[in-house]
C-alpha cells in the first residue's frame, strides 16, 4: 500500500484522509475487475432495464420508462460503486494486514474507514452527475425539481451503504466470498426498494414491508429530489427509515468490525 504522506500535512485530519484516499485510488486503479463493475455495470443495467421495462408496468406510478430507469440507475450506482466495492476493499485491506498496520499509527479507526471509502464515494457521486446530465440532455427528463432532496438522498445513501459495507465485511472471509455476502442486499434492493419498480404499483401489504428496507428511504429522497411527487409525510418516513438503518449499521460496525485477518 502507498505510504502516507509525512510531515505536518499527515498530522492533520484532512491530511490523513487525503493520504488514505490517494492510496485507495491507486489500489482501486490496479483492480480492473472492481473498476469494471463500478464504472460499466450500472450503465449496462440501466440500458438493459430501459430496453425491457414496459410503460404498462408503470401505469399508476406517474413515471416514464426513462425516469424509472435513470433514477433506479442512481440506486444501482450507490449499491455497486459504494456498497459492493467497499465490502471487497475492507476485506482485502484486512486480510493484507493493511488495517492492522494503519491502527499502529496516528490515524483513528473512523479515519481509516472513511479514508478507504473516499474513492468509491467520489466515483458514485461522479456517476450520479453523469446520469442526471444524461437524463436531462438526452432522455427528456426535467432538471432536478428539488436539488436539496436529491443531495440529501445521495448523502444518506453514501453514509448508509458505507456503514453497511463495513458491517458486511465482518462476516466476509475473503474477497472472493464478498461476491456472495453482498448479494442479499443487492437483490432485496433491486426487487423491493423501488429502484426500477415503484412501490406505488405494489399491493399495499407488500409496499408497507418494502418501505422498511434499507435503501427504500434513500430512493424515495432521490426520486423525489429529481422528479418530485412525494409529500412531506412520505419524505419524513423515508428519512427516518434511512437514518434508523444507518444507526443500526454503525452500531454493528462498532461491535463486530474485524481489524485482524480471519485465519
Amino acid at each position: 500500500m502507498t505510504t502516507m504522506t509525512t510531515g505536518t500535512t499527515a498530522t492533520t485530519f484532512r491530511g490523513r484522509l487525503t493520504a488514505l484516499g490517494r492510496a485507495e485510488v491507486t489500489l482501486l486503479a490496479r483492480n480492473r475487475t472492481a473498476v469494471f463493475v463500478a464504472l460499466l455495470m450500472p450503465a449496462a443495467m440501466v440500458l438493459a432495464v430501459k430496453s425491457t421495462l414496459k410503460q404498462s408496468v408503470l401505469d399508476g406510478s406517474g413515471l416514464t420508462v426513462a425516469a424509472a430507469a435513470l433514477t433506479g440507475g442512481i440506486g444501482i450506482v450507490l449499491i455497486q460503486a459504494v456498497y459492493m466495492n467497499l465490502v471487497s476493499a475492507y476485506v482485502a485491506r484486512r486480510e493484507d494486514l493493511v488495517l492492522k498496520r494503519l491502527r499502529t499509527g496516528e490515524v483513528t479507526d473512523r479515519e481509516i474507514l472513511v479514508g478507504t471509502a473516499l474513492p468509491s464515494v467520489a466515483l458514485a457521486l461522479a456517476q450520479t452527475v453523469v446520469i442526471v446530465v444524461a437524463g436531462t440532455a438526452f432522455f427528456g427528463l426535467a432538471a432536478p425539481q428539488r436539488p436539496e432532496l436529491l443531495l440529501a438522498g445521495l448523502l444518506l445513501g453514501v453514509v448508509l451503504l458505507t456503514a453497511l459495507a463495513a458491517a458486511t465485511s465482518a462476516v466476509t472471509r475473503t474477497v472472493q466470498t464478498a461476491q456472495l455476502t453482498t448479494l442479499p442486499l443487492f437483490f432485496i434492493s433491486m426487487m423491493g426498494s423501488g429502484l426500477f419498480v415503484p412501490l406505488e404499483i405494489m399491493p399495499d401489504p407488500m409496499a408497507s414491508v418494502c418501505e422498511l428496507l434499507p435503501v427504500t428511504g434513500v430512493m424515495t429522497l432521490v426520486r423525489t429530489g429529481w422528479l418530485g411527487g412525494a409529500d412531506g409525510s412520505d419524505l419524513l418516513v423515508a428519512a427516518l427509515t434511512g437514518l434508523a438503518w444507518t444507526a443500526f449499521a454503525v452500531f454493528a460496525v462498532q461491535c463486530r468490525f474485524r481489524w485482524d485477518p480471519r485465519r
